[in-house]
């Protein structure tokens, strides 16, 4: 359900929306025309660039596309899901299948809740009874991934062992949905690896090991402490004014109440709306303010920015 302070805000978002720019999603178009392009460009060109410049152009690439992805699953650039879900199935980042990240995804902006652990797929939280049955190395990592730096070295690890062990789980209840998820993501990754090891001169390890998964530890940054636990729904998001770099590998998910209070609202959108009410927005989150992601890699870096333990489950 969209928030608006006003009737008069909610007239500024519907003249944003019937311009030229959200009528036509040019922006989003030419966002998914550069990754594909920039992507078979520097696969097809590796032997020139070498392994080193490819491998760092392709991790911010991959980034970029988890977040058009996102941007896929929230209705744009077409009205039509099959036809979003088909433009975004593309396996680059390789270990999250599109459907599973939309459907996930979508259950996360249930904001009455957000960071429930066992509740909100994307919460980073225990419950007191899972934090109490935890083993002392597991209460450790928990606490390295409430660092910056442990979140940026364990957290897609551990995400991932996390994800496979609910898939895993999935597939041996013979769920027909996500074996069918599971078979046809697999098909198109097999895919993309051959094109990678015919094409290329990066070996299908190095994109797995050295490409795909920094990829997902530089996404897991926006996510470092996107939501809060708090009483008031609203005051759990963040609003995060990072820098121009940041913003575009993220779209503009730092301003992320915004895009909780209006997910149908286009990433190109995001910094007008949170200038234009700057100040409702600040006290709407409850004061939820952070200047830039290195405000968390100046005081995070080692320690822990919050309990792993969720203070009300």
């Amino acid at each position: 359900m969209p928030h608006y302070f006003d009737a008069a805000h909610r007239q500024q978002i519907e003249i944003l929306r019937q311009r030229f720019t959200a009528r036509t999603e040019w922006p989003t178009w030419l966002l998914l025309i550069g990754v594909y392009g920039g992507w078979f460009a520097i696969v097809l060109n590796s032997q020139w660039l070498g392994r080193g410049l490819s491998t760092l152009l392709l991790i911010p690439l991959l980034v970029l596309w988890l977040s058009v992805q996102h941007e896929l699953l929230h209705g744009h650039p077409t009205r039509w899901t099959l036809l979003n879900k088909i433009l975004g199935y593309a396996p680059f980042a390789v270990w999250y299948p599109y459907t599973l990240y939309r459907d996930s995804h979508l259950l996360h902006h249930r904001d009455e809740d957000l960071t429930v652990p066992g509740v909100d797929p994307e919460s980073r939280y225990l419950t007191r009874a899972g934090w109490q049955g935890s083993s002392l190395f597991e209460r450790s990592l928990y606490w390295l991934n409430k660092t910056v730096l442990g979140r940026f070295a364990l957290g897609a690890p551990l995400a991932l062992l996390a994800l496979a062990g609910e898939e895993l789980q999935r597939l041996k209840n013979g769920e027909r949905q996500a074996w069918l998820m599971w078979l046809t993501h697999g098909a198109f990754t097999l895919l993309m690896l051959g094109f990678i090891a015919r094409f290329s001169v990066l070996p299908v390890w190095h994109y797995l090991l050295l490409i795909s998964v920094p990829a997902l530890s530089v996404a897991m940054i926006r996510s470092y402490y996107e939501h809060r636990p708090h009483a008031q729904p609203e005051q759990r998001t963040v609003l995060n004014e990072a820098g121009w770099p940041w913003r575009w590998l993220f779209l503009n998910l730092n301003f992320h109440l915004v895009h909780h209070d209006l997910p149908k609202l286009a990433w190109y959108d995001l910094p007008t709306v949170y200038r234009m009410h700057r100040e409702q927005w600040i006290a709407r989150s409850g004061g939820f303010l952070v200047q830039g992601y290195g405000e968390f890699w100046q005081r995070n870096v080692f320690r822990p920015i919050d309990s792993p333990e969720h203070p009300f489950h």
